[in-house]
């Protein structure tokens, strides 16, 4: 939402009519525009993100044609679907496929509209039973398909980073594949060596084909990797999901 700059303040003074004394001027106080790209990267405070999807949701609005406000509205509302209260969880993830597929539409030879749309979907799929699961099972993988063919290398390698992630979910009955999650996964690290999201997934496959050791050595390197600053509250979740991981594994 366009920020609204609320002038305040009146002119008063003497007028012909009122007794003469001294002019006073309210100062006028311009209040300056929230920068949603600064709330977002305030993400891990949830009313900052929220604020954040509040402006862009109100863009959206104020310019349908709005691409950016678009796919950065969905990739929030994707952070959302996992740190607001349970109840507003599928509120948000349904709001970010939405906003998601604006995008796609809007920019169809851009990568960010149908990757947002296929993780907001990928969440819900993950997190509100069989009935999402297949109903979003299409759409995500095609969605990200799409993104290898516009741009592979798109944030570090994410599309072949969620192909990864959706081959290990899905029952092998409806495409799931072991050992394609870990050729993705390991395409993704390709371009960002030390995802700990690339390292965290990987670990999770190898994990279910009972490979203990390279798992517990993929948990390890989620630990050694440095925090990057673009994506610093998701590295410091999966450190404390590796953490906990190898706790297990001893």
């Amino acid at each position: 939402m366009t920020a609204i700059v609320l002038l305040l303040g009146a002119l008063m003074g003497s007028s012909p009519l009122t007794p003469a004394g001294p002019r006073v001027e309210a100062v006028q106080d311009a209040a300056p525009a929230e920068d949603p790209d600064r709330l977002y990267a305030d993400r891990e405070n949830v009313a900052s993100a929220e604020r954040a999807a509040a402006i862009w949701e109100a863009r959206l609005t104020a310019d349908p044609q709005s691409f950016e406000s678009a796919w950065k509205l969905s990739r929030t509302c994707y952070w959302l679907g996992s740190h607001v209260s349970e109840d507003a969880r599928r509120h948000e993830l349904e709001r970010g496929v939405e906003a998601g597929r604006r995008a796609a539409d809007l920019a169809p030879d851009r990568p960010e509209g149908h990757f947002w749309m296929a993780a907001n979907m990928g969440a819900l799929a993950e997190s509100f039973g069989l009935r999402a699961g297949l109903r979003y099972r299409g759409p995500i993988r095609e969605a990200l398909e799409t993104v290898l063919r516009l741009d592979p290398s798109f944030q570090q390698g994410s599309a072949d980073r969620a192909l990864g992630r959706w081959y290990q979910r899905v029952p092998g009955l409806f495409g799931g594949s072991k050992s394609k999650s870990v050729d993705h996964l390991r395409r993704s690290l390709t371009y960002g060596p030390q995802s700990t999201a690339s390292h965290f997934f990987l670990a999770e496959t190898l994990l279910d084909m009972n490979r203990r050791a390279e798992a517990r050595q993929e948990f390890q390197q989620v630990l050694d990797a440095p925090v990057n600053p673009d994506w610093a509250p998701e590295d410091r979740e999966f450190k404390r999901k590796a953490q906990a991981a190898l706790a297990r594994l001893r």
